[in-house]
């Protein structure tokens, strides 16, 4: 069996995740322990983040032809890589969370919604809340005038009455 269909099936394991994702993070996890990264899966997978460690080039060839394809750059030296696929902040949200206990664990550079983001970039995109949190923010703003504004009504008709 020759190498290049050994590689096949994890290069399109790869696109598979590509193809569903809305981001993808690339770290450098070269220095964690055993105990910090089974915490960082457990974290990530709870985000509904896939995370992997896959070879640089096949994820350079999976890479290819997509929005991703830009992150080729990057794929140097150990890389770990983080999918997704529900939230596209989750990745970089969940790892930044992380990097504050695990100072070993390093951003590499990331594509969130087809944008290209450096290692400047994706931890700027960390401090975004998820959509549900956003979502909720909003309607609690737009909520607020409206409760004021009944409270208001409420006692000006208790006082007349």
């Amino acid at each position: 069996m020759a190498k290049v269909e050994l590689k096949q099936p994890v290069v399109d394991e790869i696109k598979g995740y590509v193809e569903n994702a809305q981001s993808v993070v690339l770290v450098d996890y070269r220095g964690l322990t055993v105990a910090q990264d089974t915490e960082l899966r457990k974290k990530l997978r709870e985000a509904g983040v896939v995370y992997k460690v896959y070879k640089n080039t096949m994820l350079n060839f999976a890479f290819k032809g997509t929005d991703f394809e830009q992150l080729s750059k990057d794929l140097e030296g150990p890389t770990a890589v983080a999918f997704g696929l529900e939230d596209a902040t989750a990745p970089a949200r969940v790892i930044n969370e992380c990097t504050k206990t695990m100072s070993k664990l390093e951003f590499k550079a990331g594509v969130v919604e087809g944008t290209y983001y450096d290692v400047d970039g994706i931890k700027v995109i960390a401090t975004i809340p998820s959509r549900e949190v956003l979502i909720s923010k909003l309607l609690g703003s737009l909520q607020s005038p409206i409760a004021n504004l009944a409270r208001v009504l409420k006692q000006i008709a208790e006082k007349s009455a």
